[in-house]
C-alpha cells in the first residue's frame, strides 16, 4: 500500500535541459521523458501532458506518475477529459494530463505559476473549454498550467470501509490534483516557471477542491497562493455519509457490497449511469466528494476554524453578486409566474440555511420595500445557498490573522441581462476570454475595463501573494472590523461589507456544507 509520501514519486528521471529549433516546435526533456509542444501567437503550448499513468487499471486507487520514456511524445492536443454525465468532446479514464502555456523556456525566467483547477462541482467539468485558455494570462510573463483529473465515482466513491484495498478511494480525485502539482514541482522551471511560486486557482468545484487542499497534509508546500472563485470547502463528506451514497450507489449499479471486484472491470458507461442513484440525504443525483476519511483528509477545511496548514498561505476568495441566476433560468418554471404569493415556496427549494421563507421575504421586502418578488429570490437564494461558505472561510481565516483578500463581482452581463452577474462570470475576466463560447461578458468596453481590474489583480497576487501594487488603488485585507471587499465592475472600488445585512440576516443559523 503507498503511503504519502511515495505514492505519487514512482518512475522519475533527472531533468534535463529545453532544446528547441530556432523556428521549429519548442522540445522539453521532462523527468519522465521528452515532449514536443508547439508554437501559437507569440508563446509556447502543451497540451496533454501526461502526469499521471493512466487510471482504467487503478480505478479508486491514487494514481501514480507516468512510466518514463525515450521517444519525443507530441502534446499539441488537449488529452480527454474524465468520463461524466455532462457532455464532452472525448472523455476516457485516461484524463491525468495538464495543458501549458508560457512566454518562453528559460529556467531563470522563473515566472509564476498559475495553475489552474476547474468547476462542476466534483462530478464534471474540463479544463478543455475556450473559457479557459490560458493564453491572455501568460501574454501578460506568467507560465499558465489547466489540469484535469478524476471526477464522481471516479475520482470520490468511498470504499474504504468496504475494501481495505480501496483506502483511497474517497479522495483519488483529489490525489490527482496532488500528483498534478508534484509534477509542476519537479518540471516547471524547464518552461520557464518557478517552482516556488505557485499560485492555484479555480472556480466553483475547483475552488472547493483548492479548499480541501489547504486541509491536506499531502499538498503542504506545492502551492503558495490560493484563489477560490464561487467555490468553497468548509466541511467535507463524512464517512458515514459517503457509505450511504456508496450504497445507494452499488444499489442502482446492482453490485453487492461484499464483492466489489465486477466494478474494477466492469463499462466505464454503467458506472456514470449509477450517478443517478438517489442520493439519500440531498436527494437528486448523488453527490460525490472529498471525504473525512482520516487517511488523507483528517480534520474538515473551515470548521471548527481554518486549517492551520493553510493560514500561511496569502488566500483570495471571490463570488459574484448574482450567483443563482446561472442555474435558475429566469424563463423557466421556478421564475414563472412567480408573484409575492408563491415566492416563500419557490424560495424555499433552493435555500441551503434552514430559515422560515415566509419570514425571509417580510424581511427583504422591509429592508428594500422597492424590490420586485424576482430581486428577492435571486437575491435570497444567493445569500443563502451559495454565498455563506465563504462568508465562513473569509471571516475563519480573518480570525486566524491570515492573509486575505475578498472580492465581489458586480460586472452584469450585457449579452444576457437576465442572467445578472452570474456564477461562472468571473471565469472569463480572470483568463481574458471575453468572446470565449459560454461567456456571459460580452467583449464590450465595459468588459473589457472590467477583465483587465481582475487580471491585473489576480497576476499581481500571483507574482508577490498580495494583490496591491503601488499604480493601482488599495486593497485592504479582510479584517473582521471592516470586511473589505473588491467589487469588480466597469469601474472596480473597494467597499466595505457591501452585503451585510444580508450577511448577519443569514448569519442567524448554522450553515451545512451541502453534501457533508
Amino acid at each position: 500500500m503507498p503511503d504519502r509520501r511515495t505514492f505519487i514519486g514512482a518512475g522519475l528521471a533527472l531533468i534535463s535541459s529545453p532544446a528547441w529549433a530556432a523556428k521549429g516546435d519548442p522540445v522539453v526533456v521532462t523527468r519522465n521523458g521528452p515532449i514536443r509542444g508547439m508554437r501559437e501567437a507569440g508563446l509556447l503550448l502543451f497540451r496533454g501532458v501526461r502526469y499521471g499513468q493512466d487510471t482504467a487499471s487503478r480505478r479508486f486507487r491514487a494514481p501514480v506518475a507516468p512510466k518514463p520514456w525515450r521517444d519525443v511524445v507530441p502534446a499539441t492536443a488537449f488529452a480527454p477529459s474524465c468520463p461524466q454525465k455532462a457532455p464532452q468532446d472525448t472523455t476516457s479514464e485516461d484524463c491525468l494530463f495538464l495543458n501549458i502555456w508560457t512566454p518562453g523556456l528559460e529556467p531563470e525566467a522563473r515566472r509564476p505559476v498559475m495553475l489552474y483547477i476547474h468547476g462542476g462541482a466534483y462530478s464534471n467539468g474540463s479544463v478543455v473549454d475556450p473559457l479557459n485558455d490560458g493564453r491572455h494570462l501568460a501574454g501578460r510573463d506568467v507560465v499558465v498550467v489547466t489540469v484535469n483529473h478524476r471526477l464522481n465515482a471516479l475520482g470520490y466513491l468511498y470504499l474504504a470501509r468496504i475494501d481495505p484495498r480501496f483506502a483511497d478511494s474517497g479522495n483519488a480525485g483529489q490525489l490527482d490534483l496532488i500528483l498534478a502539482l508534484r509534477w509542476v514541482r519537479d518540471n516547471i522551471a524547464a518552461f520557464g516557471g518557478d517552482p516556488n511560486n505557485v499560485l492555484v486557482f479555480g472556480q466553483s468545484g475547483g475552488g472547493a477542491k483548492i479548499a480541501t487542499m489547504m486541509a491536506m497534509p499531502a499538498a503542504r508546500g506545492l502551492f503558495h497562493r490560493a484563489i477560490t472563485m464561487s467555490g468553497q470547502q468548509v466541511t467535507a463528506s463524512g464517512p458515514i455519509n459517503a457509505s450511504r451514497r456508496t450504497a445507494a450507489y452499488l444499489a442502482k449499479l446492482g453490485a453487492s457490497p461484499s464483492n466489489l471486484d465486477p466494478l474494477l472491470t466492469m463499462p466505464v458507461e454503467r458506472l456514470i449511469e449509477g450517478l443517478d442513484a438517489e442520493d439519500p440525504i440531498l436527494g437528486g443525483g448523488v453527490y460525490m466528494g472529498p471525504v473525512l476519511d482520516m487517511r488523507w483528509l483528517d480534520r474538515h477545511p473551515f470548521w471548527p476554524d481554518a486549517a492551520p496548514q493553510g493560514n500561511a498561505i496569502p488566500m483570495m476568495l471571490g463570488n459574484t453578486l448574482d450567483e443563482t441566476r446561472a442555474f435558475i433560468d429566469p424563463d423557466g418554471p421556478l421564475l414563472r409566474g412567480l408573484d409575492w404569493s408563491n415566492l416563500p415556496e419557490r424560495m424555499a427549494r433552493q435555500l441551503r440555511m434552514d430559515l422560515s421563507p415566509e419570514w425571509i421575504v417580510a424581511q427583504y421586502r422591509t429592508q428594500y420595500p422597492d424590490w420586485s418578488a424576482e430581486r428577492i429570490f435571486y437575491a435570497a437564494t444567493t445569500a443563502g445557498r451559495s454565498w455563506p461558505g465563504q462568508v465562513i472561510e473569509a471571516e475563519a481565516r480573518a480570525r486566524a490573522d491570515a492573509p486575505t483578500w475578498v472580492y465581489q463581482v458586480d460586472f452584469q452581463s450585457p449579452t444576457q441581462p437576465k442572467r445578472g452577474a452570474p456564477h461562472t462570470m468571473d471565469i472569463a475576466l480572470a483568463f481574458g476570454t471575453l468572446d470565449a463560447l459560454g461567456a456571459f461578458t460580452g467583449t464590450g468596453e465595459g468588459a473589457r475595463a472590467a477583465s483587465d481590474a481582475v487580471m491585473t489583480r489576480f497576476l499581481a497576487f500571483a507574482r508577490r501573494g498580495d494583490p496591491n501594487d503601488p499604480q493601482m488603488a488599495i486593497w485592504p485585507q479582510y479584517r473582521l472590523d471592516r470586511r473589505a471587499t473588491m467589487l469588480f465592475d466597469v469601474e472596480s472600488r473597494v467597499t466595505d461589507d457591501p452585503r451585510g445585512w444580508e450577511r448577519e440576516l443569514f448569519a442567524r443559523v448554522p450553515y451545512i456544507q451541502p453534501g457533508s
